[in-house]
């Protein structure tokens, strides 16, 4: 999984609530365990594509200025419905690694953790400004995980809270497979130890 540290790129605004993890991802891209390919037809489909499979030129991410955007500025309760996995999966394969808003559904939160897309929680006034700033001309924020901040094109900082355990992880580029293994050296030991003790089970 990529580390998390500090991202500048390209933030789009989508000032839609309740935007559910089958609008993130429909049900019919669900037949894949692939996470390549999800992006490009998949994330926000019916939002993203005409029936025809054409795209509709008013959504943000069809939008020159934010093709390629990185983060997303979104409206409340993001990724609510469903659990699902492709929907962290479609997001970073397009190239979003962060998505703020002012609250997230926890277990589209928790996916987002195990694949390296950070999450921002900000008071409404704080998202409405940096969705207001994100409209702009110049589309570029500033995200610290280390330093726990965000900023827009204006400069104006915003501090986020973020979990100790969950901020270590996205830093050092961990998932639950990469936890395991930080100590793999004590399960090789631990392993050794009991097959020495009881060959029987081997």
């Amino acid at each position: 999984m990529q580390p998390f540290d500090r991202l500048e790129g390209r933030a789009a605004p989508l000032p839609l609530a309740n935007i559910d993890t089958d609008q993130i991802i429909p049900a019919r891209f669900l037949k894949t365990v692939e996470r390549k390919g999800l992006g490009a037809k998949g994330l926000f489909a019916e939002l993203r594509f005409n029936p025809d499979g054409s795209e509709k030129p008013e959504f943000v991410l069809n939008q020159p200025a934010f093709r390629g955007s990185q983060i997303l500025v979104a409206g409340d309760n993001f990724g609510c419905g469903s659990s699902r996995e492709h929907a962290p999966w479609a997001l970073t394969d397009y190239g979003i690694r962060c998505v703020i808003s002012t609250s997230f559904a926890d277990i589209f939160a928790n996916n987002c953790l195990q694949n390296g897309l950070l999450l921002i929680r900000l008071p409404a006034a704080e998202v409405e400004a940096l969705m207001d700033e994100a409209r702009g001309g110049n589309h570029v924020f500033a995200v610290d995980l280390e330093a726990q901040t965000v900023s827009g094109p204006a400069g104006t900082v915003h501090h986020f809270e973020i979990d100790p355990a969950a901020k270590n992880k996205l830093l050092k580029g961990l998932d639950a497979v990469g936890e395991t293994l930080v100590h793999a050296k004590d399960i090789d030991t631990f392993e050794a130890r009991q097959d020495a003790a009881q060959p029987w089970i081997a």
